[in-house]
């Protein structure tokens, strides 16, 4: 699904800015100043030497070349004794400002990584069903990157340039206001060039970020999807799709990196203008003897020829830092843009969860009388505190679940699910069938509370399942999905997924109940094997296996089957299938299947057409009825 263009507008970026350094500074207060600090050494230092300059013409090389070396050779000597001081200064801040700086951009963007990624675990499943894979990733990949080029350049090169031009205005203008108000004549002409071409770079930056999320996003479909491409001979259609994506983000870096890269050049050149009118106009002084003017009043000489040299590389470095500053406009707009979609993606609200009803471990006696336990005892119940009167009572967990009146819509315009009522007592086995789309699956989402109803109830062992926290009510279900979904690590821990204190014998044991151990010792290292791509190494049929083994493990007393033995062969299935029956024997069961023939044995069968429950009973009362089901096994009505 595309996801909308983000604009940045002025007004925002500033505010995009500013959360983003008090982001840092939240994590890196005193690191953050401390490199202020010797950034703001390092950049006097630097300028230091133009002062120098004038002190080296007009106190030192002019009288040299009156007196001979014996006369200036103490100053001299003082102020190379004075300037070496001051650089090594400037170089030892240096050196601690870059350390500092990769210190803090590393540190810092682990912060945002980590912070993205605990952001997304309390996403609700509504947020990753509207929003493609790719584009997430690029939250991780180029948004972050911007950052990192933000951190560990722009903003030192930035506040660098800064603190020198601020530092050589003050100085220029204590040498010659004369000669200021030409620099700054050439430096208003780089700030309109500067307006003009850096506006319209930042603008196609902005949408070379988004693009290259949409991008990312296209591609990722594409890897997922190779399977199909292939299959229906999809290679030319898809190149071609790719191709309009591909163009768009061509189009906005072409346009970006184009204004971008005129913008330096034309600062420079500017700068080079300025330094010919400065020494112009400077020369015109000295010949004229006009005397010096400067924001400490007129002065009683005329300009001298240190000035005017002093002010030549002050001049000079004024221009290239107003540059440098100008440079650094792309990156800071691709990084406002990445910072933008960071904070838009971490301003998600998070999965609401207003329960207060926890599992907990139970002892019961005899007479059914249930008592918390620190201890795990292998029997749950719920503790629900009342908030009338302050007393906890406990229900022991067993697998009761009823829907009552339910509707629900993905959209609240559009209703799925149309007055949906239907009991599963503890034990029973409840299968769903339908034509795709019929409202099988959302069914069982809204039992997990991955969505949430619009009207009706859901009870479990007869409490409202809104009153249940989702961390406790998922804990309670196991689900086996049609689309099997396993992590790199080894087969072991694969099945440990369920049950993360699980030992090494409840995991073989699962494995063995789930009909996975034959072909797992078959392997070359076993229940050490490694998985990685999503077990790529493995059979669709032996994935599916493991993810059956993983539910076992866990050991809920509540099981959901989507389409659990869709991709495993008729002989697998039959092997699977007594696994199967013993993993469901005293437990609630939710069944979704197109194969008829594995839920004859349910306690009861629901037909669903159009979000509507149509018929319900066992296999025999649903086939001497004759209705839309009896037509569904016997081939005269067959599932889309």
């Amino acid at each position: 699904m595309a996801r909308r263009r983000m604009e940045i507008k002025k007004g925002s970026a500033m505010k995009i800015l500013g959360r983003l350094f008090r982001y840092m500074a939240h994590y890196y207060k005193w690191e953050l100043l401390l490199v202020i600090v010797c950034i703001a050494v390092t950049a006097v230092a630097g300028i230091s030497s133009s002062i120098f300059l004038e002190i080296l013409v007009d106190d030192v090389i002019q009288p040299g070349i009156a007196g001979g070396f014996d006369y200036v050779a103490d100053t001299l000597y003082t102020i190379a004794g004075i300037m070496a001081g001051i650089y090594a200064a400037g170089i030892l801040c240096s050196f601690v400002y870059t350390r500092l700086m990769a210190v803090v951009t590393q540190g810092f963007l682990k912060h945002v990584r980590e912070d993205m990624f605990d952001k997304m675990q309390t996403l609700p499943v509504r947020y990753f069903d509207t929003h493609t894979h790719g584009d997430i990733m690029s939250y991780y990949t180029n948004d972050v990157d911007a950052l990192r080029q933000l951190i560990s350049q722009s903003v030192p090169q930035s506040l660098f340039s800064l603190v020198s031009i601020i530092t050589l205005l003050v100085t220029m203008l204590i040498s010659s206001i004369y000669l200021t108000l030409v620099v700054l004549l050439g430096v208003g002409v780089m700030l309109l060039v500067t307006k003009s071409v850096g506006g319209r770079s930042a603008k196609f930056f902005v949408r070379q970020q988004n693009s290259m999320g949409r991008t990312e996003g296209f591609v990722e479909e594409m890897i997922n999807g190779q399977k199909v491409i292939k299959v229906f001979c999809h290679e030319k259609a898809s190149e071609e799709d790719f191709a309009k994506v591909n163009d768009e983000l061509f189009r906005d870096s072409d346009k970006a990196n184009s204004y971008g890269n005129i913008l330096m050049p034309a600062i420079m050149n500017i700068g080079h203008v300025v330094f010919v009118a400065v020494a112009i106009v400077g020369g015109a002084l000295v010949l004229g003897g006009v005397h010096n003017l400067s924001i400490t009043g007129v002065a009683a000489s005329v300009i001298t020829m240190g000035a005017i040299v002093s002010f030549l590389n002050m001049s000079r470095q004024f221009t290239l830092n107003i540059g440098q500053v100008s440079m650094q406009i792309n990156a800071v707009v691709m990084a406002i843009a990445g910072a933008g979609r960071i904070f838009e993606f971490l301003d998600n609200e998070p999965e609401v969860d207003n329960g207060y009803v926890e599992l907990v471990n139970a002892e019961i006696d005899a007479d059914g009388n249930i008592t918390e336990s620190e201890k795990r005892t292998g029997k749950w119940a719920w503790r629900h505190p009342h908030q009338a009167d302050g007393t906890v009572t406990y229900t022991e967990l067993k697998g009761d679940i009823r829907l009552v009146d339910v509707d629900f819509g993905y959209v609240p315009e559009k209703i799925v699910l149309h007055d949906v009522t239907l009991y599963a007592k503890p034990g029973q086995k409840i299968a769903f069938v339908g034509a795709t789309g019929a409202g099988k699956t959302t069914i069982t989402n809204l039992i997990n509370r991955f969505y949430d109803i619009e009207d009706g109830k859901i009870r479990y062992d007869g409490i409202n399942i809104n009153k249940i926290k989702k961390a406790d009510l998922r804990r309670s279900l196991g689900m086996v999905l049609q689309d099997t979904n396993l992590f790199t690590g080894t087969i072991m821990d694969n099945i440990r997924y369920g049950k993360l204190d699980a030992t090494d014998e409840e995991c073989v044991e699962a494995a063995k109940l789930a009909g996975a151990h034959d072909f797992i010792t078959r392997l070359p290292d076993g229940y050490d094997t490694m998985l990685t791509g999503d077990g790529s190494n493995l059979s669709q049929g032996q994935k599916q296996l493991l993810s059956i083994a993983r539910v076992a493990v866990a050991n809920p007393p509540v099981l959901i089957l989507d389409e659990a033995t869709s991709s495993i062969d008729t002989r697998t299935e039959y092997l699977v299938q007594k696994g199967m029956d013993a993993l469901m024997e005293g437990r609630t069961v939710f069944v979704i299947a197109h194969r008829l023939s594995t839920i004859q044995n349910s306690d009861a069968i629901m037909v669903l057409d159009h979000g509507r429950i149509i018929e319900r009973g066992s296999h025999e009362e649903l086939i001497a009825r004759k209705g839309q089901y009896y037509q569904l096994y016997t081939g005269a009505f067959e599932l889309e």
